[in-house]
């Protein structure tokens, strides 16, 4: 039986599933790169990699899925964080495709290099595979031209300088998973947070996206693990003028040093923060949640009301305290969080006029999904 293999590089992790038609084979992650990576596969034990970065993630990886699973491996199907202003859809990875991704790396240059590192890598041990590319920013592409552009002259934009949106797998997922379950709120104003290592979050009408805290990169909108979020330029500004930093250096600023990371001198890690006495992870509690409250609410003056908000990603799904926490500020909106459903992860945990749901996201069946459309054309 053929087999597909979905490789999802993000900037802290590594996830990786094999498939069989529709149903998952095999699944695992590398976690935690960049500090103490551990590889976690279903069903086994963790295995520590000590501090492993995405090469020796990736190769802990392809290691791992060979054992076990029966069958050639037909496709690898790659999450690429960036697809630029044009690409709407998944599509093959051919070398001029390739070519073209790799030069907007400095648009993410937290993942676009990882994810295309994982589709060199794979083309060499599976040659004869078909690599297919699904885009996060593709799900975004149909933003009304105010939510695409920046108040800039207009030659920027046409230039590429424009809001892109990231995440989109993600949304993608949730919305595919509203319309099965949720028809009628899948056709209304919906919010979906999307909190992780990175964190954004999408305002969508009837299915589509409308509007996205994030931008032109991947650093815009909330605080997140080590990137900055929502900053003024005039940081910047001064940051050169005044401290005489280069671009490399507030880009590693910016990327890698600041988020929750940053405020609190502790961790990136949610979980390592909510566990901690430290006054400074409160701290950085803190204006996460004020962050997250206040762009729920700029979401739902891009929709002009809100019908429903759904939490998913890694903090979204598992952090009871986060959502707590940011609910607590927005029963102006008609949020009325149920604290049991909440404390338990239950799907279903508010009540009122809008919904809100917790719904775990698959950005992998995603992958899955594309790269099976391309090997057989349905």
């Amino acid at each position: 039986m053929s087999r597909i293999l979905t490789l999802n590089a993000g900037s802290s992790s590594l996830k990786f599933s094999v498939w069989a038609q529709d149903s998952r084979v095999q699944a695992g992650q590398v976690e935690r790169i960049g500090g103490d990576a551990r590889l976690l596969l279903d069903g086994s034990a963790p295995v520590a990699l000590g501090p492993a970065d995405h090469r020796a993630a990736l190769t802990a990886v392809l290691a791992a899925i060979g054992p076990g699973v029966d069958g050639p491996l037909a496709g690898v199907g790659h999450r690429i964080v960036h697809g630029g202003p044009d690409r709407a859809r998944p599509e093959v990875l051919t070398p001029e495709a390739i070519a073209d991704l790799a030069a907007l790396a400095p648009f993410a240059p937290l993942h676009q290099p990882h994810n295309l590192a994982c589709v060199a890598a794979a083309r060499t041990v599976f040659p004869d595979a078909l690599q297919v590319g699904a885009f996060d920013t593709a799900f975004h592409r149909g933003h009304p031209w105010v939510n695409d552009t920046f108040a800039l002259p207009r030659r920027f934009y046409e230039e590429g300088v424009r809001r892109y949106g990231f995440h989109g797998l993600s949304y993608d997922y949730i919305t595919g998973v509203l319309a099965r379950s949720e028809p009628d709120l899948a056709a209304g104003r919906v919010v979906i947070c999307h909190l992780g290592n990175g964190a954004s979050i999408c305002a969508l009408r009837d299915g589509q996206s409308i509007g996205s805290t994030m931008g032109f990169s991947a650093l815009d909108g909330l605080p997140m693990g080590t990137r900055c979020g929502q900053v003024d330029p005039g940081v910047l500004l001064f940051l050169m003028d005044q401290k005489g930093m280069t671009a490399e250096e507030i880009t590693a600023l910016l990327y890698r040093e600041s988020g929750l990371k940053g405020l609190s001198g502790i961790s990136s890690d949610m979980r390592t923060l909510e566990a901690s006495n430290d006054p400074r992870a409160a701290e950085a509690i803190d204006y996460y949640v004020f962050r997250l409250a206040r762009e729920i609410g700029a979401m739902a003056a891009v929709l002009g009301g809100l019908d429903g908000l759904v939490f998913t990603g890694g903090i979204g799904e598992n952090s009871a305290l986060i959502r707590a926490r940011a609910l607590e500020r927005l029963g102006f909106l008609g949020l009325t969080l149920d604290p049991a459903a909440n404390a338990a992860n239950a799907q279903e945990i508010g009540a009122g006029p809008a919904r809100i749901l917790r719904i775990e996201t698959d950005e992998e069946a995603v992958i899955a999904r594309a790269t099976r459309t391309a090997l057989t054309g349905a």
